[in-house]
């Protein structure tokens, strides 16, 4: 039993908050990222449930046991930092076995765990190696590994893979979502990565100003953001955004902007609309097409900017009415620069946000 809970947390770092009143659940065995920008908290967050700073007030409990105030040793917790932090002149068995060593535990139990270990790390022909003769994704790997041979309840990564390259990452993305489903333990990874949020994540806890916006699937972040920072924050390109006003006219509701125009009677309005309401319209790159500028589908007219080749996409820049927005196409499509086009949206995917509070209508 590894559930972790937060309750009205505290954190305040040379007299400043950091994080008020944050309360969090992370089920047992549910992959947990924390998503957010740098200095959003997230980090000190993951550190406070490792015990390396100390709650002002609040609690947290681990696997049912109160340990706010319990030493790191004692929480039953992993931690596998941004750094790799090996010990240069121990061998890689020598490092993934040096806190069980340290803490007394039996010759044999070691040698199992770290055998264990370091079979699910593709590490066994290595274990005779030091870091120096070690690349990159091997180290970190090491560093991994080190945290499984604990026998932890709750593994914790601190951006583990932004020191690496992009195939690297790549490569251990897959290899952290295997682990995790051949382990099945709980893991609070911390990333501003949104590709590794949303491979990664069974949940995502969307960050910002010490205090979480959202927390749900992938998915439904993604589809249903709660509000324009958690959508402008995940998506690449960004969600696009469009200022405008709502038209109420009997019982039909439209979008209207200098850019565009588009019916969202069907939008699952969580208040009923009001005309003339000033709204932002959101909608994903992938939402929108491109057809001809005479197509009946065609909710805005725009000129095409500039093209970024993407290998299996492009993501086609517009210019509508003084508008940017972006359009992720299939590499087999032509569009042309400088050319004159329609914009059809799918309806069903828009999302739309209150002016004033930024959050989802």
């Amino acid at each position: 039993m590894a559930h972790v809970q937060i309750t009205d947390l505290d954190i305040r770092l040379g007299g400043v908050d950091i994080i008020e009143k944050l309360n969090l659940d992370v089920a047992d065995g549910e992959f947990l990222v924390l998503l957010g920008p740098s200095g959003c908290g997230k980090s000190t967050l993951l550190h406070s449930i490792a015990g390396l700073i100390d709650a002002h007030d609040g609690t947290l409990a681990i696997g049912g046991k109160d340990v706010t105030w319990a030493d790191p040793k004692d929480r039953g917790i992993g931690m596998v930092f941004q750094s790799y932090a090996l010990y240069p002149t121990m061998t890689v068995e020598r490092n993934m076995s040096f806190g069980l060593r340290i803490g007394g535990v039996d010759k044999a139990v070691i040698a199992e765990r770290v055998q264990r270990a370091a079979g699910m790390l593709h590490l066994t022909e290595l274990l005779r190696r030091k870091p120096a003769q070690l690349s990159g994704g091997q180290r970190q790997r090491v560093a991994i590994g080190r945290a499984l041979v604990r026998d932890a309840g709750v593994f914790l990564f601190d951006e583990p893979l932004s020191n690496l390259d992009a195939k690297l990452r790549s490569e251990l993305r897959r290899e952290l979502k295997q682990l995790h489903k051949d382990l099945g333990t709980t893991m609070v990874y911390v990333t501003h990565d949104q590709v590794e949020a949303m491979t990664l994540a069974s949940r995502i806890a969307v960050m910002f100003k010490g205090r979480i916006q959202q927390i749900d699937t992938p998915a439904a972040i993604y589809a249903r953001p709660t509000n324009m920072f958690v959508a402008g924050f995940l998506g690449s390109p960004s969600m696009n955004f469009i200022e405008g006003r709502l038209r109420v006219d009997a019982g039909r509701v439209a979008f209207e902007s200098p850019a565009l125009r588009v019916d969202v009677t069907a939008y699952p309005f969580s208040v009923a609309p009001v005309d003339a309401q000033a709204v932002v319209l959101g909608v994903r790159p992938e939402s929108l097409s491109l057809v001809d500028a005479t197509d009946a589908r065609a909710a805005a007219h725009a000129r095409i900017s500039l093209i970024e080749p993407m290998g299996a996409h492009q993501v086609v820049w517009l210019d509508a009415a003084g508008i940017s927005l972006s359009v992720h196409l299939e590499s087999t499509a032509l569009p042309v620069e400088g050319s004159e086009i329609g914009v059809a949206l799918d309806d069903g995917s828009l999302s739309l946000f209150d002016v004033a509070s930024q959050a989802r209508l």
